[in-house]
């Protein structure tokens, strides 16, 4: 494994209880004071990217963990490549996105070898479809007008039962089901975006070109709450089911995967301050940020959301590997952990963390309260190795408006489970046996999903899922500063409560944890984990 680089210097304590330290709420951002003592972990700086990615992924196919591509081409192949969707990267990268570049590579490789039956699908699983436009951006106009005119680069649909071929069951009985296309194909390349540890090695191609039927295995309440941590594979209940599946899949299917992992450069030039910790800020970054948060702050809701969501990350890419799936994604998570863990020692009574206006799900839409909770509470929770930040029974104050409104393009089972089920349970359990099939099977939601841009009526089921072992483990959940009646209403009907300054809200966890209570501030985005001992 490489040698981890000394993260001490982003472990800081609040030594003067005047000063101000930055938080985002939603697309905006706070200024808040802590309490002596508390302490504050920043997210490592960015690594160096690679030069040249072309010629990164040029060296990876043909020096891959496996037999080298051009060996493994031949005239009259069936090639399919599967690529991730636009929940990877967040925000999207600034251009050529990766996927660009590993595409134009291996589409070279594969027409001089004399092979033209090609597709290109996007491993969207449950989520929305990708419309032409953030394909055309995904790809590259070279790839997109080639292409998506015949038909040959489209989204995967999880509900096409006709394109969907059962390969088996695990030994623990779990479906394994894949687009039929990829199943007859005599190579699929799958091209990777690592931006965390969860993502990538047997869960892309079972999750991606997937159905209902089999996702049912392993997003459930059962398996979630039975996971140590999401990002922490190797104790993830989650992972060990889609290993199971994924090993049946290289059973039957010959797939070479494309990896790739990134930097923390996750904000552009224009807000330089963000990626900063406070007490490294210049006069010109304290201007900045004075005037932008002013700014920001005084436009219109959806003005704000259009220009953070028109966002692009200049990240770098640290690593690409490539060939047969574990052995590529083993080294794919060195690199992951070696630019995103920080060492840790001991847990919090109290976390502090800001929400960002971005999560896998809300790519050119709105961060409804139920994506709130699965980014707080299922993501931004699951950020460490080890065991939590916070302890059993702590308190998480979350920062974030509430108030953004349910796209029905875009999520109309969501609000259908916020304003319908939610007033009668929130129990993940009692919702998975009363409702989880009515939400899968809805004809309305179903059409939305295969026809429209709407997530698949069960994600918004996954969404509460996702977060309920980070319930259970806290005693409480306090979200800070919430818009108006609507925004607290809408944090309480997710069993949150609400508290309009610092003060209150770490008044209220002392409630719950004693008083002096151990405090720390989880200082994101960018994207980091905790190696918490």
């Amino acid at each position: 494994m490489p040698d981890h680089p000394d993260r001490s210097h982003l472990i800081q304590y609040v030594e003067n209880p005047n000063k101000r330290h930055l938080m985002f709420h939603g697309e905006g951002w706070l200024y808040e004071k802590f309490p002596l003592g508390t302490r504050v972990i920043y997210p490592p700086e960015p690594m160096p990217g690679i030069p040249d990615v072309r010629a990164a992924v040029e060296h990876a196919v043909e020096h891959p963990l496996a037999e080298p591509l051009s060996a493994q081409l031949k005239p009259g192949m069936k090639v399919t490549i599967v690529f991730d969707d636009i929940s990877l990267t967040l925000p999207a990268m600034a251009k050529p996105d990766f996927r660009q570049v590993a595409m134009e590579v291996v589409l070279e490789k594969l027409g001089a070898a004399g092979i033209d039956d090609i597709h290109l699908i996007g491993a969207i699983g449950l989520h929305r479809r990708m419309t032409p436009a953030e394909l055309r951006y995904m790809v590259g106009d070279k790839v997109f007008n080639r292409f998506h005119p015949t038909g040959q680069l489209y989204n995967h649909d999880a509900e096409d039962h006709d394109n969907l071929e059962l390969l088996g069951r695990t030994d623990q009985g779990e479906h394994v089901e894949l687009n039929k296309r990829a199943v007859t194909s005599d190579l699929v390349i799958y091209i990777n975006l690592n931006l965390t540890s969860m993502d990538g090695g047997h869960k892309s191609m079972n999750t991606g070109i997937t159905s209902y039927r089999s996702l049912y295995h392993h997003h459930n309440p059962d398996t979630l709450l039975a996971t140590r941590s999401l990002m922490d594979p190797s104790n993830s209940h989650l992972h060990d089911s889609l290993t199971r599946m994924g090993r049946i899949t290289n059973e039957h299917l010959n797939v070479f995967h494309i990896e790739s992992t990134y930097n923390t450069a996750t904000f552009p030039t224009l807000f330089p301050f963000l990626q900063k910790p406070e007490d490294d800020w210049s006069g010109v970054d304290r201007i900045n940020f004075a005037v932008n948060r002013h700014a920001v702050g005084a436009l219109p809701k959806r003005l704000r959301n259009k220009i953070f969501q028109g966002m692009r990350a200049p990240y770098g890419v640290t690593s690409v590997q490539a060939g047969a799936t574990e052995p590529v994604h083993a080294l794919t998570l060195e690199n992951v952990y070696r630019q995103q863990m920080v060492p840790v020692s001991g847990q919090c009574d109290v976390l502090i963390a800001g929400t960002p206006y971005l999560g896998p799900y809300n790519v050119n839409s709105t961060l409804n309260p139920l994506l709130v909770h699965c980014l707080m509470l299922g993501y931004m929770f699951n950020m460490y190795k080890g065991q939590p930040l916070v302890r059993e029974g702590g308190v998480l104050i979350l920062a974030h408006p509430m108030d953004d409104p349910f796209r029905m393009d875009h999520h109309p089972s969501y609000k259908s489970l916020f304003d319908e089920v939610f007033p009668e349970t929130t129990d993940p359990h009692e919702i998975f046996q009363k409702y989880e099939e009515p939400f899968a099977t809805n004809p309305k939601w179903l059409d939305a999903y295969r026809n429209g841009y709407a997530f698949h009526g069960v994600h918004a089921l996954y969404m509460w899922y996702w977060g309920v072992a980070g319930l259970k483990h806290l005693g409480k959940v306090i979200v800070l500063k919430p818009n108006g009646a609507r925004g607290v209403e809408n944090a309480r009907r997710m069993g949150f409560e609400t508290a309009d300054s610092m003060e209150q809200a770490l008044g209220m966890a002392q409630d719950v944890v004693g008083s002096d209570p151990r405090v720390t501030n989880f200082h994101f985005p960018p994207i980091f984990v905790c190696d918490v001992t």
